[in-house]
């Protein structure tokens, strides 16, 4: 964990009772409860001063204190459902850190733990977007490039396809067209301060982090599971 100067708090949120892969945040892989991998990559970044973890769960609970983060409280139940807000568990951990500390920290970096490939380096420059800003940037996200662009997707109905952009004029080539990127829920870093003011995670135009996409692995289900760990052992095995 940083001794250094940003006053950023890493919150990893990781709520029990996954439907399509149950137990999820503390299935191994690689060797570690998932969750370990981000509680890892926030304390080897060094922009993160501390480390807490948002659930309602037990065992994620004692997964990631074992890992080395904190977990100063547990998730109330009516922040614990599908359908609960991200928005929601954010607020109740910022302030649960103000009652703790008796302000708020600078920045919060939010962290999914469902992104176990991100690095510490990943964190440290998408939290260094805010912080070296001058206050131009009040968010921030990792993106990664999609690896279809839009002007290639079609929507079906009655069993046609219909141009999901407005036509092009004339012929574009696949190689002219403009890069277009997704919000990979990697890492999100806000200031809780404005973050209080607005009704939303992320103000309208947020700085964004580009992150190679075989990092930005997103694990839903069993297949997104199977596909990091491969990515894991393809890794360990180059290094």
């Amino acid at each position: 964990m940083s001794t250094g100067q940003t006053d950023c708090v890493a919150l990893i949120t990781a709520r029990g009772g996954s439907k399509r892969l149950p137990g999820k945040n503390v299935k191994l892989l690689a060797g570690r409860p998932l969750i370990a991998w981000s509680v890892l990559a926030a304390l080897e970044a060094k922009n993160i001063r501390r480390v807490i973890v948002s659930t309602d769960d037990p065992q994620i609970a004692e997964a990631a204190r074992l890992a080395g983060a904190e977990i100063p409280f547990m998730r109330p139940a009516e922040l614990s459902g599908d359908m609960s807000s991200h928005y929601d568990v954010v607020a109740h951990a910022i302030d649960w850190l103000e009652r703790d500390e008796g302000r708020l920290p600078d920045y919060l970096c939010l962290l999914q733990p469902t992104s176990p490939l991100r690095r510490p380096e990943d964190i440290d420059g998408t939290i260094d977007l805010v912080v070296q800003s001058a206050g131009q940037a009040d968010t921030a996200i990792a993106v990664s490039q999609v690896s279809v662009h839009p002007r290639l997707m079609y929507n079906l109905r009655q069993g046609r396809a219909q141009s999901y952009l407005p036509p092009a004029q004339g012929y574009v080539r696949t190689q002219d067209l403009e890069p277009v990127f997704y919000v990979n829920g990697a890492v999100y870093v806000l200031r809780p301060y404005t973050f209080r003011q607005r009704s939303t995670l992320l103000s309208s135009e947020p700085a964004a982090y580009v992150m190679d996409h075989r990092r930005a692995v997103d694990i839903d289900d069993a297949d997104d599971f199977e596909f990091a760990e491969f990515l894991m052992q393809r890794q360990a095995k180059q290094s």
